[in-house]
């Protein structure tokens, strides 16, 4: 251990941009042994290791980092999924530089330790040994429903199913995984890799019920009926508008259903085909990692050109790094310090371009963000046929919440307590549903502190 000074940070190597845009596949290699026994062994082992505790699961990072450096795979393997309910997904998609690799000591000089990419190794090559996580089986008499299947919903199973909890999944769409699977575009999460994770659930005794959309085809009582416990884990997946002019108008995008509907598509599922792109030009409002989903894919489903508007300049994006670099990369315009006004329409009420105005960054706020102010008559068009909206989402909500007594707040997150439990009895909530649109990991943790409680109260 602590090579970094005689051994320089390296990462996976990524496909060339020009062969990647011709399609969805992961565009990350996972490292080979040797490489990521030797990035590994860069780590200093801190005493009191800031990776450790930036991470929401608060992973045993540099338990798995030191037996990854000798090559104990099988060791490695047990840490990494001892904390965390799919490793494999939290390696490829997690924002580290701003959470594990953000605060590694190393970052000072020397380039952080690379523990994304050595996550993925150590799961993928475990996975080519026959490793898999461990189940006991159902070896008690409880039950508990989960409605909705991303990421909070298969963190909770996967604690229930350890403790050896049956477990009911219900799923309104065609396939599990939620976010996951629909939301997040496969050149950075191969699908293959959330449906070998479900498998492995199903193997452990959970029932998993597709096409269950909750007070449509199926109802909340007889989920409640047949189950000891419910633990709602729906997301958020209503997307905010800018509130301007026209934004209502034809070849207007919310940034999950534009997203939803090129994975559909790719599913060789019905979809929304006024969501294709090709040839057109594209502009994507928003500066985060969705809006950086949404400009890739509309580069690698053939639009004429793809443009990203965002109201501050490209220091405060709030997206990941290498998202950004890598749309750059793949030949998307950037104009930076712009906040849209109007949505430019024909005679049709069709979109044909977008009205924005210059700002300016003013003071920062209690968050340490500067505050956007409009420059005044500084109005330009930016020309146009799809505009798209990644502006982050808020929670649904759902009729069946208000019809059993489950309670939420103003931004229609759903209120718990201490032990993430509703304002009805036995029924529980974590994830974006209840905080609000977060992070993957973050999600996953709150699923499993869920799934803690709920064990504690159940047995």
């Amino acid at each position: 251990m602590q090579e970094f000074i005689n051994i320089e940070r390296i990462s996976a190597r990524q496909r060339e941009s020009s062969d990647r845009v011709s399609d969805f596949r992961e565009i990350y290699d996972i490292l080979g042994k040797e490489d990521a026994s030797i990035q590994a062994s860069r780590c200093i082992q801190c005493g009191d290791p800031y990776c450790h505790n930036k991470c929401p699961l608060h992973n045993y990072i540099p338990y798995w980092l030191k037996s990854t450096a000798n090559m104990d795979l099988d060791l490695s393997f047990k840490l990494s999924n001892e904390s965390n309910p799919f490793p494999e997904i939290t390696g490829r998609i997690c924002p580290q530089g701003r959470l594990c690799e953000g605060d590694c000591t190393l970052n000072d000089g020397h380039g952080a330790i690379t523990i994304g990419n050595i996550e993925t190794f150590i799961s993928e090559e475990g996975f080519k040994k026959g490793l898999k996580p461990e189940f006991p089986g159902i070896v008690t008499d409880k039950k508990v429903a989960i409605i909705g299947s991303g990421p909070a919903g298969i963190s909770a199973a996967t604690y229930l199913l350890r403790a050896g909890i049956e477990v009911n999944m219900y799923e309104k769409d065609n396939r599990a995984g939620g976010l996951l699977t629909y939301g997040i575009p496969g050149f950075k999460l191969d699908k293959g890799v959330v449906e070998r994770r479900i498998k492995w659930l199903i193997d452990a005794g959970m029932n998993l019920y597709l096409n269950r959309h909750v007070g449509k085809n199926i109802t909340f009582d007889e989920i409640m009926s047949s189950n000891d416990s419910v633990f709602i884990g729906i997301g958020a997946q209503k997307s905010r508008k800018a509130k301007i002019s026209n934004e209502n108008a034809k070849n207007i995008f919310m940034a999950l259903d534009y997203l939803k509907s090129a994975q559909k598509k790719i599913f060789h599922e019905e979809y929304d085909q006024e969501h294709d792109v090709q040839g057109k030009s594209v502009v994507v409002i928003g500066g985060g990692d969705t809006a950086m989903d949404c400009v890739r894919t509309a580069i690698r489903q053939g639009a004429k050109s793809v443009t990203c508007l965002y109201r501050r300049d490209k220091h405060n994006m709030p997206g990941s790094k290498k998202e950004f670099k890598n749309a750059r990369d793949e030949g998307v315009k950037f104009i930076y310090n712009v906040a849209p006004k109007e949505i430019v329409v024909n005679n049709n009420n069709k979109a044909i371009g977008i009205t924005m105005q210059k700002t300016l960054l003013g003071k920062k706020d209690s968050s340490g963000r500067s505050s956007v102010e409009i420059i005044k008559g500084s109005e330009f068009k930016v020309d146009a046929n799809v505009v798209i909206f990644a502006l982050g989402f808020t929670p649904t909500k759902p009729d069946f919440l208000a019809a059993n007594g489950i309670d939420i707040n103003k931004w229609g997150e759903i209120i718990v307590d201490e032990d993430y439990q509703t304002t009805k009895l036995g029924v529980y909530a974590g994830g974006d549903c209840k905080r609000g649109s977060d992070l993957v990991v973050t999600a996953a943790k709150e699923g499993k502190d869920a799934a803690e409680k709920i064990i504690k109260n159940l047995i």
